[in-house]
């Protein structure tokens, strides 16, 4: 009667792998649908290169009121603007 037989097992078997690979692929939506995937994730976490373009310190034109650099300014095109052009 309670006699294990070969189509009770296979048929148990192909039940838990059907939950299995569901849950597999229903976590791997979720994870889509959340956000970024898992690798593109890790990635953003690291911390990232220094900038290649270093800060400049700025200053403003007396003339214009325009922030230009302090070293390396040019001319505003305004008379009396202390850069050279």
């Amino acid at each position: 009667m309670l006699g294990l037989s070969l189509g009770k097992l296979l048929f148990t078997i192909i039940v838990v792998a059907a939950v299995f690979f569901g849950w597999k692929w229903l976590s791997r939506m979720q994870a889509v649908r959340g956000g970024a995937p898992r690798r593109v994730r890790e990635k953003a976490d690291r911390p990232s290169a220094p900038p290649a373009v270093e800060a400049v310190d700025m200053v403003a034109c007396p003339v214009c009121g325009d922030y230009v650099p302090a070293k390396g300014a040019r001319s505003c095109g305004r008379s009396g603007c202390p850069y050279p052009g």
